[in-house]
């Protein structure tokens, strides 16, 4: 059984930092590509980013390019998301989830991944 967990989520202020982490088990983490995606209330999961297998390659959604980072190390089993620059906009609980299927490229549809983490609150107060 694949299991996800998030941590670092958390309130901050309009142009504070922030980190998540999501570690991985229960699946040859190093095989298959992750993504970050959101949900604000009200509003419909959006894509954040994604990186494949080997961390060589990275995707974005148009509103977080130039400000968020994904990165994984897979001797920890762990991808994370760096957040710089937040907006209030970015308010929403973060997913992580795992690609169905190794070693091919990921993209920004929530249905190519098969496990998810429980989500985690972020919260950028103005």
């Amino acid at each position: 059984q694949v299991q996800l967990v998030e941590s670092g989520g958390g309130l901050v202020q309009a142009g504070d930092s922030l980190r998540l982490s999501c570690e991985v088990s229960g699946r040859t983490f190093s095989r298959y590509a992750m993504g970050w995606f959101r949900q604000a209330p009200g509003k419909e999961r959006e894509f954040v980013a994604a990186i494949i297998w080997s961390g060589r390659n990275a995707y974005y959604g148009d509103s977080v390019r130039g400000r968020f980072t994904i990165s994984r190390d897979n001797a920890k089993n762990t991808v994370y998301l760096q957040m710089n620059s937040l907006k209030v906009e970015d308010t929403a609980v973060y997913y992580c989830a795992s690609h169905g299927r190794p070693w091919l490229i990921p993209s920004g549809k929530s249905a190519e991944y098969d496990s998810w983490g429980q989500g985690t609150q972020v919260t950028v107060s103005s």
